[in-house]
């Protein structure tokens, strides 16, 4: 059964996008049938999947309104391993056009997807990093948040906020959304803030903590430059690494 995934945090900065790219490609690597949606304005997912943003023909924002069907727009990313719902700077003008509708805005990207998800073992979606129309619109899709975050003092403040949105969509319009797991990125276990940050999120969260933690390490920040995921670009780094065994974690943990 298909599960669809929204990674998202409105804190930039702490790896969404990396993770949406590498967990895709991950997921990929071992027979699972992925499709990432770019559903953020910058389009980071798109570039780091090897496809142009600026040269689209097509793209999410015809298929949340409506324009396009989902198949006309998915592309297939043959060295990333999966399938793409790009997107671009044009997704702005879908927050305004969604806040506009009388009703049923925060399914327009359920009822975009539900056509073809069936085809993947997997849906990630790459939200914006804010709390606006666009994550609502992925919150109400999916079955589940994954919050990839630093462990420092103002990611912990953020993840509240998160937190209370969720269980805000839970209570109007997605009741089973879950929280399939909270990421540490971008961890240094030498730094004391994090390993005292760690221990909080493990205190509070216990099982819903994932064990992965994704390093800082610089494979992993050059390989969108080079328009791939950090599995096909340093294979062998740290960062490379740690994208395999989250796979495998989430893949155990989700029965996928």
């Amino acid at each position: 059964m298909t599960k669809i995934i929204a990674l998202t945090n409105q804190k930039g900065g702490v790896g969404k996008t990396t993770t949406a790219v590498n967990l895709a490609a991950s997921l990929a690597a071992l027979d699972r049938r992925v499709l990432l949606v770019d559903l953020d304005p910058q389009g980071h997912a798109t570039m780091g999947s090897g496809v142009d943003k600026h040269e689209l023909e097509g793209s999410v924002l015809e298929v949340l309104l409506g324009d396009k069907g989902a198949t006309e727009v998915i592309l297939d990313c043959p060295e990333a391993g999966y399938g793409l719902l790009p997107g671009n700077g044009d997704l702005t003008a879908a927050e305004v056009d969604l806040l506009e509708r009388d009703e049923g805005r925060e399914r327009c990207l359920l009822d975009a997807i539900a056509p073809v998800a069936g085809e993947y073992d997997v849906v990630l979606i790459d939200c914006p990093p804010s709390l606006n129309m666009l994550t609502v619109n992925a919150l109400t899709a999916a079955d589940g948040v994954m919050i990839p975050l630093q462990c420092e003092f103002y990611a912990l403040e953020g993840l509240s906020a998160l937190l209370d949105t969720v269980d805000q969509i839970k209570e109007s319009v997605n009741p089973s959304l879950a929280i399939f797991g909270i990421l540490r990125t971008m961890y240094d276990a030498r730094n004391g803030l994090t390993r005292d940050v760690s221990k909080q999120l493990l205190d509070y969260f216990g099982e819903t903590l994932l064990k992965t933690t994704i390093p800082r390490n610089v494979r992993v920040a050059e390989a969108p430059s080079h328009g791939l995921p950090v599995t096909k670009y340093a294979r062998l780094s740290r960062g490379s690494q740690a994208y395999r065994v989250l796979a495998k974690e989430l893949i155990r943990r989700l029965s996928l």
